[in-house]
């Protein structure tokens, strides 16, 4: 059991990630079309606004009035945290560069051990706040559904397990497992579940038209 988890397990998650991520991008472009803009004909004198760095980004915060930004600053900022960390504490996590360094003979940077750990326990914080929106706060709970709780089960999991394992907590050889496992759970499931919001997120941001977007968007549904 542990040695398929371990091995096939783990290439099939990431291939399954991979092409999952391949069809939700499809599926994105085959179900959008490019926006026409009408625009009316200007005077001959009055040339269109050029466009620079300083123009779009002021465009992105503009884009902001009315989100969780200005209404719920808080979560706003424990979202944010949760979702960077959730992609870079893996990707840089030592102990699974060495892994990727002895199965692919290459491996990304790798952040110090006691910074990693700090970084886990941040994450581990966002979801026990998340978890107590869902359980305490009535207008929350009231949309909150099981697949919701499910949902931050998988995106916590692996790293609950991760923290446990480094810190050599219970058996430290059924938690290595169900990290593995919990892992291979989350990879998969990314592309079909809510999840997949981390990765869309500037892809919707920056391509759909509407109130949200980032710039006027060039794609609409």
């Amino acid at each position: 059991m542990y040695e398929f988890i371990q091995g096939p397990l783990i290439t099939i998650a990431f291939i399954v990630f991979i092409l999952g991520l391949l069809f939700q991008l499809i599926q994105f472009f085959r179900l959008t079309q490019k926006k026409e803009w009408g625009r009316p004909p200007l005077p001959q004198e009055i040339k269109p606004e050029k466009k620079t760095a300083k123009t779009i980004i002021a465009s992105c915060l503009t884009s902001l009035n009315g989100t969780l930004w200005k209404t719920d600053p808080v979560l706003t900022i424990v979202t944010s945290v949760f979702h960077l960390l959730l992609i870079i504490t893996p990707l840089f996590l030592l102990g699974h560069n060495i892994l990727l360094n002895q199965s692919c003979g290459w491996s990304l940077f790798s952040l110090p051990e006691t910074l990693s750990d700090g970084l886990t326990l941040i994450i581990l914080f966002c979801g026990a706040y998340f978890l107590g929106r869902r359980l305490f706060l009535a207008r929350v709970r009231a949309i909150t559904t099981l697949y919701d709780y499910v949902v931050l089960l998988i995106a916590v999991a692996p790293f609950l397990t991760g923290y446990f394992a480094y810190r050599q907590w219970f058996h430290y050889e059924t938690i290595i497992m169900l990290h593995i496992l919990s892992g291979n759970i989350m990879l998969i499931t990314i592309p079909f579940t809510k999840l997949g919001h981390m990765l869309f997120f500037f892809l919707y941001r920056f391509f759909l038209g509407g109130e949200y977007g980032f710039l006027r968007g060039s794609r609409t549904w």
